[in-house]
Formats: C-alpha cells, structure tokens, sequence
C-alpha cells in the first residue's frame, strides 16, 4: 500500500548525482552541508523507544518518515537533525531497557511532552511591553535599589515565559543564525511546523510556505515541498542572476 512517503528516499537520494545539487541552499556548506545524504531508517522499536523517552506519541507524518524515509540528514534548510534520544546525538537502541524511561515517566513531565501553547508568543511580547525603566524610577539609592529588585523580577519572568515557548515541541531542523524550525508534539497544533525565531525576540510563528497564507504547515507539507523545489533547482540549469533582459526599453 502506497503512502505518503512512497519514493521519497529515492528521490532526495538520486540527487546526489543531479548536475546543480550544489546550488540547492543547504545542500553545501563550506566543508560541511547534507550534501543529499540521509540517515537509515529507523524500525518500531527504535520509534517507540525514543517516544517513551520523549513521553509522548509523534505526530503520525514525522512517524513515518522516521520509518520510511530517514531518521535524519538531506532535507528544508542546513537538512534534519536526527532523531535521537533526548539529550544525545544518536538515534535510540531497541536493545536498551525501559527502566529509564520508566523512571523518567515517574519524575515531571519531559518538555517535549507539556503542552504547546502558541499564545506564549503573545504573552512574551505583552511581558517586554512592562521592563522596568531606570528613568522611570528616582536618583535616590533607595529608588535604584527598586528599580534594580524590579527589573531582576521582569528578567526571571521573561527567562520562565521564554524556555517555555517550545514546550510540547521537537528540534527538527537550524535555518542559520540561531533560528530552527519546531514541529509540535502537543496541544491543539500538534503535527504542524512553526520557526523558533526567539534569537531575535520574535518567539515561536507558524511556518508560511505559500506567502500570507494563515494555513497550518504539516511535516509532510514542509519536506515535500522542499523537496519538490530541491529537485527543481537541483536538476535545472541556474538561471541569470540578472534575471532576464527588459529588451522593451
């Protein structure tokens, strides 16, 4: 039975050999790059392994690419992190023993498995509206020495709000410049993408792959359509960077 993932593995890996894979973003890099590589697959066990450890399901799209496609390498932007145990580089052992997870599933809940709530954004950006400001307090020590007690306040609430914004999410891939790409695990989003743009204040967006449109990205979205524009470029002569002549003036 066919599925949504059929002959994708083949195709990001024919790339390889496409005449232009050097001009598809990501692909190289210096002397690094995913270069159209992709990790194996991973089987059941190894999947629902690293799902006790992460103390949640994953949505059913990522699920099966894990299981048919790669557990990580070619893919949008620097390419895909692999899926690994929480907290290490390597993709979970079926042979390991579940008492671990076990005793993880006894403590607090892991990140990836709370709640994803989007309107964290809104409430980071509604907590800068209130950081204290030294003009606003009076040059006397006692004054400073609020301003100072208040402002310690508004930064540890500000830390809290901004290491929860990826609750119920998974690291799936960097766009550069301290900016990643999320897939939420959790809550009323779970299974669509959103940019991790907190290195420039601007918290957690939905990922927009077709202009302004306020539709949800889901993991299959996003890679196939990477994918399709890889292809595209990869097997494409390069256009003019001038673009084409305006030969009516």
């Amino acid at each position: 039975m066919n599925s949504i993932w059929t002959g994708v593995r083949e195709r990001v890996l024919a790339l390889r050999e496409a005449p232009y894979w050097q001009e598809v973003f990501g692909a190289k890099f210096l002397d690094s790059g995913h270069r159209f590589e992709l990790m194996p697959v991973l089987d059941e066990a190894q999947v629902a392994q690293g799902e006790r450890e992460l103390g949640v399901r994953l949505p059913e799209e990522y699920r099966t690419f894990l299981l048919e496609v790669g557990a990580g390498g070619a893919g949008p932007d620097y390419g895909l992190f692999p899926f690994a145990r929480p907290g290490t580089d390597r993709v979970p052992d079926a042979a390991e023993a579940d008492a671990e997870g076990a005793a993880d599933a006894e403590g607090s809940l892991p990140a990836a498995a709370l709640p994803f709530r989007p309107e964290r954004t809104q409430e980071l950006n509604a907590h800068y509206e209130l950081e204290p400001r030294a003009a606003d307090y009076g040059a006397s020590q006692e004054e400073q020495d609020r301003f100072w007690r208040e402002y310690a306040q508004w930064d540890q609430r500000w830390d809290e709000l901004e290491d929860n914004l990826t609750d119920g999410t998974l690291c799936i891939s960097e766009q550069g410049c301290a900016y990643y790409t999320v897939l939420a695990l959790t809550g009323d989003e779970r299974g669509t993408m959103w940019d991790d743009v907190r290195a420039v204040g601007e918290g957690v967006l939905p990922v927009r792959t077709w202009g302004e449109s306020e539709a949800r990205v889901t993991y299959a979205d996003w890679y196939l359509k990477w994918l399709a524009n890889a292809e595209r470029q990869a097997w494409e002569k390069p256009r003019d960077p001038r673009g084409p002549r305006d030969l009516s003036r």
